[in-house]
């Protein structure tokens, strides 16, 4: 499963570890940033283009997952650089916005 323009995800040692320290598994990262209802927003002060994804695992719980894209091989990848479970505070921030999205 991978988001639309984008053929995989990048693992090694040390983005596997630091993704899975606040309990996330590898498949709930892969799934927050390949599921269509996630959200994703450029994050700006880093050099490389990075991004944080805004979803659900498959238990439905809400995480955020930081990543850049990366070419590997010829193909667009995706590299997840850390995600953990969101706040409730974030939760309701989150909800608000998409409400405030879909009005429009």
């Amino acid at each position: 499963m991978a988001a639309i323009g984008f053929s995989g995800f990048e693992w090694d040692a040390g983005n596997r570890v630091k993704c899975q320290k606040h309990g996330l598994t590898i498949e709930d990262v892969e799934r927050v940033l390949a599921h269509n209802e996630t959200v994703i927003i450029p994050l700006e002060r880093y050099e490389e283009p990075r991004f944080i994804a805004i979803g659900r695992t498959a238990e439905g719980r809400f995480a955020s997952v930081v990543f850049t894209p990366r070419e590997k091989g010829g193909e667009r990848v995706q590299r997840p650089i850390s995600a953990r479970y969101m706040h409730e505070r974030e939760i309701r921030r989150y909800e608000q916005e998409i409400a405030g999205i879909q009005k429009r």
